[in-house]
């Protein structure tokens, strides 16, 4: 009795410090770190959905690009094929017409010469006529022929042309220094440097170059183009109350590998260019025949 009264006892002792325990014990942390868990993932989805959004948007847009420049690309090609069949079924109409009138003649003597041959008066007469019209018709054959070459060698004959702007270094301090234009609005074919504002003929020809400066008020501007050394063109510019400019060129014959630049005809620390969005400097060039 005794012995089931202390084990009885010791049960409710520690059955009481079990809820002890319990009720210190700080509430369970588990739901609410998955909950923060569940809430960082939700925006983490979020930002992805928005990434995967954006790069949708881009790939469109560079699609959309890409698009276009083959449209441009395929709207070029057209129109080169349609040149080039145009010329070449033009081509063939002139010689197709020269080969019927050559012909013609032909058999116009053939026809003459037998029918006549027992008529001194006569022979001599077509005979002369004849020689009259084959003089005629070689010299329409001759004339019709120089006008095919040079439509051979217009059509042969490379596009060449550049049009710069914006001076790298607008002080003029150092005659003869090499002014160069960095930026390119313009290319049609190779020539010129945006590195070393020099052109480079890529064949010869009679080219046309064009050169258009700036200067501050009070500052004198002093620049000339050069062909292989020589200076073919200059100019000054000055005023004293305004910005000024001005512009100089020249039309040349150039072998290929040549070159032209502008540059400094004579430098001074006071001596500068001027540029803004209201003011360029530029220099141009095209070629206009070979």
């Amino acid at each position: 009795m005794l012995h089931s009264a202390i084990n009885a006892f010791v049960l409710l002792f520690l059955i009481n410090r079990i809820n002890v325990s319990l009720a210190t014990e700080p509430v369970c942390s588990k739901f609410d770190y998955e909950e923060k868990l569940l809430e960082k993932m939700i925006r983490q989805e979020i930002k992805v959905e928005t990434m995967e959004s954006e790069i949708v948007k881009t790939q469109d847009s560079v699609l959309n690009t890409l698009n276009e420049i083959k449209k441009k690309v395929a709207d070029i090609n057209d129109r080169f094929e349609d040149l080039r069949n145009n010329i070449t079924e033009e081509m063939i109409a002139k010689t197709k017409d020269l080969e019927k009138k050559e012909e013609l003649f032909k058999n116009l003597f053939e026809e003459l010469r037998t029918n006549f041959t027992s008529d001194t008066d006569r022979q001599e007469f077509f005979k002369n006529l004849f020689d009259e019209l084959r003089t005629n018709f070689t010299n329409d054959i001759e004339n019709q022929r120089n006008a095919l070459t040079d439509l051979k060698e217009e059509i042969a004959s490379p596009s060449v042309a550049f049009y710069a702007h914006h001076v790298t270094d607008l002080v003029l301090d150092v005659t003869h220094e090499i002014i160069v234009f960095d930026t390119i609005i313009t290319k049609e074919g190779s020539g010129y440097d945006t590195s070393t504002g020099i052109f480079t003929a890529p064949v010869g020809g009679l080219y046309q170059f064009t050169v258009h400066v700036c200067a501050l008020t009070e500052t004198y501007s002093v620049v000339g183009l050069s062909l292989a050394g020589k200076v073919v063109a200059a100019a000054i510019n000055y005023d004293r109350d305004h910005y000024i400019c001005s512009s100089v060129g020249a039309v040349v014959r150039m072998n290929s590998g040549e070159q032209i630049w502008v540059k400094c005809t004579s430098g001074s620390s006071t001596y500068r260019l001027y540029q803004d969005n209201y003011r360029m400097n530029t220099f141009s060039g095209i070629l206009l025949n070979k």
